[in-house]
């Protein structure tokens, strides 16, 4: 590469994420905090007020994710036919317009409705901003600019749960009580947001108005010529061909732990802090409960961002996702016999530290035996079976709990689901069907990003 070529494609890379990552990833973090905001006005008002069980609370947590699964991939169809700037900020208004309908919910049925069509509305937005951004860098920047983007989900938590908290406090504002008012607040950012996407994002980096002429022509002509290099040199494995495989039914497998103990996690630990007063006689406001939710998540950033970054240089290992599925395992039940509120948050924590260190690195897997359609076919399966742990996740945790009387059964099962993805990962590696050592900059996290159409 000659050294104006390497300028040009340091500054293309760089104003992409400046520019372009910041603002995706600020819709994905407005995202995932409405879909959990119910996480927060559970404990906070709207389980007592509508008369909820930790069985119908859960239902309601978990039903978000059928309407997502029905719709997510004739969302993706849409994105691929009316482009992904346009698809991106329809989905976002669409979901903010039914968060918003959210401060209004006046029974466990209506909850429910809500939720469902909540999930309908997101369906697609995480894949189509995967496959979004994957149109923008070459497949050897692109495990950077993922991780940059996937850092907004712990950091969701990190902002969101004092914020919710704060607002959760404006009881009586426009007569409503708190926890309706933390809806209407989370939920108008999506409206706003979702408005100036429409206008701020650009389909291709040809259509970039923020990228010089050289920048435009590099981006463009390293990504046709990775997208005509791959579909030369990989053989394809059909579409139909995926849904027997079962290498991908495995990941799915292995996905589904891990998604399951983050949905756990995210809607039942605000309940759990509010149950410290019982067990512990603490006694927390709703900031500062807020506050303790947000903890886990700081350092979940930390090593999301820093193992990805050791995957990045020594290429991703087995146990890059095995080794966190074993710690995030054994570490949530301990948490129930930790003894005290600091020391439970300290365990949960090192539960939160192994998921989103093992998710970014686990998704360079399935691109290294699928390409083209087939990557597609493969990703949305994968994602699809995450999404079923989610519903599921929020459901049994509720159920167990009223059938038990306390988190410890259902928070066993989170770490019997981790510690199976660990065994599954190990031996999908020593059946010789995963390649090990593979950098992640020379693998395509995005599934078939270069391949799709802007």
């Amino acid at each position: 590469m000659d050294p104006t070529q390497s300028v040009v494609e340091k500054s293309a890379i760089r104003k992409v994420a400046i520019r372009l990552v910041p603002f995706v990833a600020l819709m994905f973090f407005i995202n995932y905090l409405d879909r959990t905001a119910i996480s927060f006005a559970g404990p906070n008002g709207m389980n007592t007020d509508l008369a909820l069980s930790a069985a119908q609370f859960g239902f309601a947590s978990g039903v978000f994710f059928i309407g997502y699964i029905l719709l997510e991939i004739p969302s993706n169809l849409a994105l691929h036919k009316f482009g992904a700037r346009r698809w991106l900020a329809r989905i976002m208004v669409s979901w903010g317009i039914v968060s918003l309908l959210f401060t209004w919910v006046g029974s466990v049925e209506h909850l429910y409705i809500l939720r469902f069509i909540l999930g309908v509305a997101e369906a697609g937005f995480f894949p189509g901003a995967i496959l979004f951004l994957s149109l923008w860098v070459p497949s050897r920047h692109r495990s950077k600019i993922l991780a940059l983007f996937y850092l907004a989900q712990p950091l969701t938590t990190v902002i969101g749960a004092p914020l919710a908290g704060l607002l959760i406090q404006q009881h009586g504002f426009f007569g409503l009580e708190g926890w309706r008012v933390m809806f209407l607040g989370v939920a108008l950012p999506a409206i706003i947001v979702g408005i100036i996407a429409w206008f701020y994002l650009a389909d291709s980096p040809a259509k970039a108005k923020w990228l010089t002429a050289e920048e435009k022509t590099w981006l463009t002509g390293a990504l046709e010529t990775e997208k005509k290099a791959t579909t030369a040199g990989n053989k394809h494995v059909s579409v139909r061909t995926v849904f027997g495989n079962g290498r991908v039914w495995m990941l799915s497998a292995i996905y589904f732990g891990f998604i399951y103990g983050l949905y756990a996690l995210g809607f039942f630990l605000p309940t759990i802090i509010a149950g410290f007063e019982g067990l512990y006689g603490a006694k927390f406001d709703v900031l500062q409960k807020g506050l303790i939710t947000a903890i886990p998540y700081l350092p979940a950033a930390f090593a999301l961002y820093f193992w990805s970054k050791d995957a990045t240089k020594r290429g991703v290992k087995t146990w890059h996702i095995a080794l966190p599925a074993l710690i995030g395992g054994l570490s949530i039940p301990l948490a129930l016999f930790a003894g005290s509120p600091a020391a439970t948050i300290a365990v949960i924590t090192i539960t939160a530290m192994s998921i989103f260190a093992a998710l970014p690195n686990f998704w360079t897997v399935p691109t290294q035996f699928l390409t083209g359609a087939a990557a597609a076919a493969g990703i949305a399966l994968i994602n699809t079976v995450g999404n079923l742990a989610g519903f599921s996740a929020g459901y049994i945790t509720g159920w167990l709990k009223d059938l038990t009387g306390s988190y410890t059964v259902p928070m066993f099962v989170v770490g019997g689901f981790m510690l199976l993805s660990s065994i599954l990962m190990v031996a999908l590696s020593r059946s010789g069907k995963v390649s090990d050592g593979i950098p992640a900059e020379a693998l395509d996290p995005a599934g078939a990003g270069h391949h799709a159409e802007p």
